[in-house]
Parts: structure tokens; sequence; C-alpha cells
């Protein structure tokens, strides 16, 4: 007779049934929907990552296969060449040698790489760590060679080979070199290797690269950089290249074709100079544009610095070099902020142009607080009796004081009606212009000072931002493009610089257009009775723009000074057109520091404009 043979596990689980209720109870659905949310989110990571490795990533994992299977060269490609607007080249690529180190073989042999760093540093006059912190920002999953100095002497480059070093390796390159240094530094910018910062922006850059850093060479970098062609070198098991093929063909830099008139450009630098060396002040700016179309003719901002060469005096110079004065700096406007309120006080019916204000040289409002010490807000001089033309020509204070934020009978705009003006005409806004760094300026208001200083807007200073004084603060580029606007009969134009951009083959890539970004020449009245105002500022003998007179083209301008760091220095602007039928050019001449105010722009204007009449508008005439 056979016995059941019995197991301890199933004593057990009997011995437990017995005791407790036993029920079978199904998955949940709920269990079965996250499995599913759950198979599908992994899925689709994947697929996502397929797809990015095969596709996003393509050209990268392909180059680094090549990578393995040989060595990959890179064929350097000319940076795009900039032309002026009669076609006048203002860069040059000249032929050089760089040096990289190879980075596979590099790390490859520990025992020679001390001996390669200290031979390298030896022959380029490097610092001490300059190769090891090279290789801080290296990101070896995406390069395999590393650049590390440029612009070899040919006696470097002999040494370098003699070392017969197999990790490193002399390479063709370019050089950019700008033949007119300081003329056009401000506007053309200038290159220079890639830092950790440019890697941050643009993770399809190496450390290996060139850019801009500056100026259009920055603004339109991707434009003018081109691409790098590669060729790959196959190798057997020896070391021996048995085949080279061309992987990808190299894309120069496009062409650019701009606004600048090279020449004008030079003179209005070299005389604006010299105007600020006679008066001792290091700081100015030179703006001139062509009404019609927002063509930029020149730009020039001093000091300026050599874009050949940066140097670390540059960076630290109180003066500031580097600093686009033009399109970055903030200034009061002083009285050239005069035919902006003129033109509002016209156009909100606060004044007739021929109803005459008396200027005894000041104003005086009421102190409640001390009645024996009003509060004087002075002109510049007794100007007598003054109309709005007369006032412009005159640049009477007491006038636009009265206009700007009323006196007695005499209403006035008001802060909010002055700010509404401003924004009119683009100041406190950027006009929008093709060059890096533009600023917006400052447009004050009885809110923000009342938040930033935690006092009330007063009288007073409504009358001080009604002649371009006070917290009022705009860019030379705003100011000259409001003056643009008003030679032009009321169409406010986007400034710009680059023409057009061609290609190799000589294909346009992109052409400007002229872009209206507002339009007042409705108000075509009150816009020529604000010119008549700034046309007797130099025609008529008490204008202070008078001297301007003797030019053989007519001319309309309106001079300004302001009072900056508790009126301890003064800046001076000119800002006019001409000729004032038909104008052809308007322009901006700032003095930094002017010492005796707007009387020191208007020789530098004045001489500007004779030029650009005898060279260029009277050619056209003939």
């Amino acid at each position: 007779m056979f016995k059941k043979e019995l197991f301890l596990e199933e004593a057990v689980l009997d011995d437990l049934s017995r005791g407790f209720d036993s029920l079978e109870q199904p998955i949940s659905r709920k269990a079965f929907k996250l499995l599913f949310i759950a198979a599908v989110i992994v899925i689709t990571v994947v697929i996502a990552r397929l797809f990015f490795l095969g596709w996003w990533q393509n050209d990268f994992y392909k180059k680094r296969a090549l990578a393995n299977a040989g060595e990959m060269t890179v064929i350097r490609t000319q940076r795009g060449i900039i032309f002026d607007r009669f076609n006048k080249p203002l860069v040059k690529n000249l032929p050089a040698f760089h040096l990289n180190l190879k980075l596979v073989e590099f790390f490859k042999n520990s025992e020679e790489r001390p001996q390669t760093i200290k031979a390298l540093q030896s022959i380029l006059n490097l610092p001490p760590d300059y190769i090891e912190d090279l290789f801080k920002n290296v990101n070896l999953e995406r390069q395999n060679i590393l650049t590390v100095a440029r612009q070899l002497t040919v006696d470097q480059i002999i040494k370098i080979k003699n070392l017969n070093l197999p990790a490193v390796q002399v390479e063709d390159d370019f050089e950019r070199q700008y033949p007119e240094v300081e003329v056009f530094s401000h506007l053309l910018g200038y290159t220079g290797p890639v830092s950790k910062a440019d890697l941050g922006k643009k993770s399809s850059l190496s450390l290996n690269d060139i850019v801009g850093k500056n100026g259009l060479e920055l603004y339109y970098d991707t434009e003018l950089r081109g691409e790098d062609g590669e060729t790959i070198n196959y190798r057997n098991a020896k070391g021996e290249i048995i085949d080279n093929k061309l992987f990808k063909k190299p894309e120069p830099g496009h062409e650019f074709h701009i606004t600048i008139d090279a020449e004008f450009q030079s003179f209005f630098y070299n005389r604006l100079k010299q105007g600020l060396n006679y008066l001792g002040s290091r700081a100015g700016v030179g703006i001139a544009l062509n009404p019609q179309n927002g063509e930029v003719l020149a730009l020039v901002s001093l000091p300026s610095f050599d874009n050949n060469k940066i140097k670390s005096e540059d960076l630290v110079d109180s003066s500031k070099p580097l600093f686009n004065r033009a399109v970055s700096g903030f200034y009061a406007p002083g009285s050239t902020i005069k035919p902006l309120v003129a033109f509002g006080a016209l156009k909100e019916g606060i004044i007739a142009p021929e109803k005459e204000i008396l200027s005894i040289g000041y104003i005086e409002i009421p102190n409640p607080y001390h009645p024996d010490q009003p509060s004087r807000f002075v002109d510049w001089k007794p100007h007598g009796w003054v109309n709005l033309y007369s006032a412009l020509a005159r640049s009477s204070n007491v006038y636009f004081y009265e206009i700007g934020g009323g006196f007695g009978d005499q209403k006035g705009l008001g802060i909010e009606k002055l700010k509404d003006y401003w924004q009119k005409f683009g100041l406190g806004d950027l006009t929008g212009i093709d060059l890096p760094g533009e600023a917006k300026g400052f447009l004050p208001d009885p809110e923000t000072k009342e938040k930033k200083q935690g006092e009330i807007w007063r009288i007073g200073d409504t009358y001080n931002v009604s002649i371009g004084q006070g917290d009022l603060l705009v860019t030379p580029l705003q100011l000259i493009n409001f003056i643009a606007a008003i030679a032009n009969g009321g169409k406010i134009y986007q400034p710009f610089i680059v023409q057009k951009i061609v290609s190799e083959d000589g294909k346009v890539i992109k052409e400007t257009n002229p872009k209206i970004i507002k339009d007042y020449s409705l108000d075509i009245e009150i816009i020529k009775k604000v010119q008549k105002g700034m046309i007797d500022g130099v025609e008529k003998s008490y204008g202070t723009s008078h001297l301007l007179a003797g030019l053989p083209v007519s001319v309309a301008g309106k001079t300004g000074t302001s009072q900056v760091e508790n009126k301890t220095k003064t800046n001076a602007f000119f800002v006019g057109y001409s000729p004032k039928e038909n104008p052809q050019i308007a322009i901006l001449v700032l003095v930094e520091d002017a010492r005796e105010g707007s009387i020191n722009t208007v020789p530098i204007a004045k001489d500007a404009l004779n030029w650009y009449y005898t060279n260029r508008i009277k050619n056209n005439e003939l």
C-alpha cells in the first residue's frame, strides 16, 4: 500500500486555508491603464531618441563614424567680403596658417604630452597654462581637433615642423583684415575665436571656429561665415594614407553690399576727430541718413578702436572705445527736441505759429513754501517777442517752456502729451537698424519718477523735458531718424545698412527695401511750419545755425546743448538736412564735453555737408 507523500508547503497552505475565507480578485482596469501609459511613454522616448540620433544628429554621427575610419581634415572657407555702396571692399581675407592639435594622437601618448605642450608654448610664446585651459572647454564628442594658435609666422612654422610631432598639424587658414582701421570699426565690428559664451548660444559651433564679435560681423555672422569644407584621409592598419576623398565642399560666406559711402564716412570720421582734438574732447558721434529711404550713409562713433587687433587696454579704457555711441549711447537731446515739441503743440492746437511769447530771459513759478524764493527757469539769453519760427531759429527756451508745460494764460502740452509725441516719432524705442546693441533710451513720466525717486512730478520737470533736459534720454540714431522724418514730410523709415546679400554664384539672397515704420505725411502743413523754423535757423542772421548760410546748397538745421553730470559737462548737438527743397541727406553731429556748446558742432556739420554736396549732390545735378 502506498502512502501519499506530504510536503510541508501543502500542509501549511491547507491549514491556512481553513482559517481564512479564500477569494480570488481580478486585476483592476486602472493597473492595465497605467501599464499601457508606461508602455506608450517608453516607446515614444525610444522612437524620439532614434529620430534624434538618426535624423537630427545624423550628420554628427556620420562624421564620427568617418573620423573613426580615417582622419577628417577641415578646409577653411573664406568669410564674405563687405562692399560699400560704390563696390569698394572694406575688408580683406589674407592667407594665413594656424596650429592644430589632433586630440586622438595627443591623448594617445601620455608620455610625450608634457613635452609637446612645453615645446609649443615656447615656440608660440604662450602663457604657461594656456593649452590646458583650452582643454577645459573642449567637447571631445564633437571635435577631434583643437586650434591652439593662429596667424603663425614662417619662423614658427619651420620650428614646429622640425619637432616632427604626430599630434601637431599646421593648417591653411584666412586672416580677416580691415584696411582702414578705426574709421569703420563700429560699423564693421571684428571677428575672433569662439568663446564659451558663443558655444552656449549656438551648439553647432566649435572652439576652432571664428565668429563675428561686433558690428555687421556679429549681426550677420551666419551669412558672412559660410561653411567649412571637409576631406577624409583613409588609413590602413599601419597608419598609411591609402585614399583621400572630399567629404564636404566648402561654401564661402556671402558678399555684402551696404549703404555706407566709404569716402564720405572717412571724411566725416577725420573731420569729427579733428574737431574733438581741437576741443580737447575724446567722444562724439556723426551720423548721416538718406531721409528719403532710411539708408545709413555714414555712422561714426569716437573714440574708436583698431579692429585688426583688440587690445586689453580697450576693455578697461574709461572712454569706452568699443562702445558704439551712435546706437547705444543715451543722451539728453537738448534743444534738438524743440522741433518735435513744436509739431505736437501745433497738432494739438496749443498755439498758432504766428502767436508771440515774450522772453525776458527767464520765467518764474511761485514757490508755495517760500513765496520770496520763486523757481526760475532761464533762457540762454533774452529774445524778446518770438513766434514759432523765430523761437526755433533762436532756440528760445522760454517759448518752449510755455508751450510744453504752460504758463499764465498759455496752455501747455503737458507731460502725457509730450511723451505721446516722443513715442509717435520713435523716441524710447528701437529703430530696428541692423547693428547689434541698439538701446531704447528713456522717456520720463510722473509714475516712473514717483516709483524710482519717491517724488511727485512737478511743472519744472515738464519745463526741463520740453527743452530736452531733465531725465529725457535718447540715442543719436533715434534723434536723427526723427529729424529725417521732418525733412521728408512725415515718413519715419527704419534705418538700414545692408542693401543686399549676394551668394558666390551671383544670386541675390536678400535685398532690403525701404520700410516705413510710421507715416505722418497727412500733417504736411504742420511739418512745413516746423521746417520753416529750422530753415530760418540757418538763413536768418539771428539763427543759431547761421554759419551754414554760406554753403553752396540750402540747409535746414537745429542746434542743441544739454548739461549733464550736475551741470559740469555740456554735450553739443547739431541736426539738420539738405537741400531744403528735396532733402538727400540728414545729418547729426554730437560732441561730448563741448565746453562752448553747439557752436562747436556747426563747423563740423558745415564741412561734412559741403563735402557731400560737392562730391555727391552736385555731380547728380550736372
